[in-house]
């Protein structure tokens, strides 16, 4: 199998871990073409690598990701045509695609700016631990671009409600870390200098528990969205049936009797449940 070992940004694995982290400091580790395809190629890729049982996305330096590199990109996108400039947007969607695609649980440790492309990269993501020094903006309007890019409009009323949503869509506005953690787009909101270590102690915990389960929830929390209830319901009882099927179920049963933590399969450590 072809190992994971991206150029343009840092990729580490540990404890069943994979942590990204953007490292173009100097430029508020804003994307170019080749970040996109680096990016959406690696979450692609780790579908594929059963060691990766959870992720961590950050960036270097002061900025978690300021969007698209103006020099690089917006400056360009000005000599294409709409075929060109359609090319341009779809894989830059291609990237949020695969990140909801991956069945493994995404942490994003947003330790700055996160704006742009970076805020609908951090959006993307299952779960957002942030810096108390973290900012989200969804500036498109800013730029003359319509709100709803990369998925924005689908993926944030779920997140934070269609209000919240139109809000920040229609407006542009950058919002600190407080507020968002005040309407949902914030999970946590710790010091700087625990932003990262906190996203990676979540996603050990996670590394460490039950990964087909796991995966399991990301594929129904994207496909009950437009189910009714009922649908939702009898798509749940098949696949919790499923689970049953999976030694899983047994080695926490198992583990449960004897009163010690499960090491669920594949896990480098026991699951600590809280």
């Amino acid at each position: 199998m072809k190992a994971i070992a991206p150029e343009t940004f840092r990729y580490a694995l540990e404890d069943g871990v994979a942590t990204l982290t953007l490292s173009r400091p100097d430029r508020f580790n804003a994307l170019t073409f080749e970040v996109y395809r680096e990016l959406a190629d690696t979450f692609d890729e780790m579908n594929a690598h059963d060691e990766i049982r959870a992720v961590v996305i950050t960036g270097e330096g002061r900025a978690f990701c300021s969007g698209g590199d103006v020099e690089d990109i917006i400056g360009e996108l000005f000599s294409r045509d709409m075929q060109g400039l359609v090319a341009f947007t779809r894989a830059t969607g291609r990237l949020i695609a695969n990140i909801r695609k991956l069945r493994r649980p995404v942490v994003a440790a947003v330790n700055g700016v996160a704006v742009g492309a970076g805020a609908v990269i951090a959006l993307a993501s299952d779960i957002r631990i942030c810096s108390e020094k973290a900012r989200f903006g969804f500036i498109f309007p800013q730029v003359g671009l319509c709100g709803a890019d990369m998925g924005a409009a689908y993926l944030l009323p779920r997140v934070v409600g269609l209000g919240h949503a139109s809000e920040l869509l229609f407006t542009g506005d950058i919002i600190g870390a407080e507020h968002a953690l005040r309407i949902g787009l914030a999970n946590r909101v710790v010091t700087p200098e625990e932003c990262v270590p906190e996203a990676q102690k979540l996603a050990k915990r996670l590394a460490s528990g039950p990964a087909f389960a796991h995966a399991m929830t990301k594929q129904m929390l994207e496909s009950e969205h437009t189910m009714p209830l009922e649908a939702a319901i009898e798509a749940e009882a098949q696949v919790q049936a499923i689970c049953m099927q999976h030694p899983d179920f047994r080695t926490a049963f198992d583990a449960w009797q004897k009163k010690t933590p499960p090491t669920f399969a594949g896990a480098s450590q026991p699951w600590q449940a809280k």
